[in-house]
């Protein structure tokens, strides 16, 4: 007797099951906040619109040649110019750059003219002109720092500038002469004309970065400095610096420079109890990593060397010193 085979219904999900409910539909509250969400929505992008609109009204009704411009704002003198700076320049300096006519309106100006006359002085980084009605005129400008001086044959005439940071040549306005007469002078550098005047000369970042350690680590040494060379920077990556007293001193320009201040402080300290009497340092050389070459010459006060003859001031000595330094930390300088 054989069985029925009884078919078996397959596992169904609660998904399947039928659902006779209607869903819950929205409550008033949550209709509410869903109209009060979409006003607020409108409200904001109208505001936009809104201020989009009166600002592209107003830039048209500030226009040079507007003829909706009011009678009044026309007739207006300007007042002096006021001049806001990160550096020395002053009021008349800006009033000579500017050269405003005697009794002109603000909006007679052309800003962008004026902007070019402030930007010609390359003591100016960055130069911004606003108006403020009805008679207000503010200059905004960022100077250049002088970093050393520099002689140079200019337009047939031998003349004093100053060099920044970025290689940029100035002549220099409103400046402390003290200050100015402390800054060491650029050799080695070369000018080349330009269509505005002189390109910028290449390696004053590194020169800055030098006189930037020294007067912020050993202001002591860098009072001694008197010109700074950078003839063979480009193809020995040194920097020579000489003092007033005649001494050369060279820096690796890839160096550390910190590092090789403490050397130099620590090394003055040594040559005056090594070197002898009769003999002035002439040269350091601090390019060539630890050992520090030293080269002495006659003192101009010393009479007679070896052999009893004279020597003229200033001769080199044969002797060589070669010092292994010891670098101080930065409490120690």
């Amino acid at each position: 007797m054989s069985l029925e085979t009884i078919p078996t219904p397959l596992a169904r999900s609660w998904r399947d099951i039928p659902q006779p409910i209607k869903p819950r539909t929205m409550t008033r509250g949550g209709k509410w906040r869903l109209a009060r969400s979409i006003l607020r929505g409108a409200a904001v992008g109208a505001l936009v619109i809104g201020l989009g609109w009166a600002t592209w009204k107003i830039a048209g009704a500030l226009q040079e040649n507007s003829r909706s411009l009011p009678a009044t704002a026309k007739a207006i003198p300007v007042r002096a110019p006021e001049l806001v700076t990160d550096g020395v320049l002053d009021a008349a300096w800006l009033a000579e750059r500017l050269a405003l006519p005697a009794g002109a309106s603000l909006m007679e100006l052309d800003l962008e003219l004026l902007r070019t006359r402030l930007l010609a002085d390359r003591q100016v980084i960055t130069a911004a002109l606003t108006r403020e009605f009805p008679d207000r005129l503010i200059a905004r400008v960022t100077e250049r720092t002088p970093v050393v001086r520099l002689k140079t044959e200019w337009h047939g005439r031998t003349e004093e500038m100053l060099v920044a940071r970025d290689g940029v040549a100035f002549t220099g306005t409103g400046h402390d002469p003290e200050l100015i007469a402390r800054l060491p002078w650029l050799d080695g550098a070369r000018l080349a004309p330009r269509n505005d005047g002189l390109a910028p000369i290449t390696g004053l970042d590194v020169v800055n970065d030098l006189l930037t350690q020294v007067q912020l680590h050993a202001p002591h040494l860098y009072a001694a400095w008197h010109v700074v060379s950078i003839a063979h920077l480009a193809s020995d990556n040194e920097v020579e610096v000489r003092t007033h007293d005649g001494v050369s001193i060279v820096f690796n320009a890839r160096g550390d420079f910190f590092r090789q201040l403490a050397k130099l402080d620590y090394l003055w300290e040594k040559i005056a109890n090594a070197a002898d009497s009769m003999a002035q340092v002439a040269r350091i050389d601090l390019s060539l990593g630890r050992e520090v070459p030293v080269r002495l010459q006659l003192a101009p006060a010393v009479p007679e060397i070896a052999r009893g003859k004279k020597a003229p001031a200033g001769s080199v000595l044969p002797s060589r010193f070669v010092f292994p330094t010891q670098p101080k930390s930065k409490r120690e300088l």
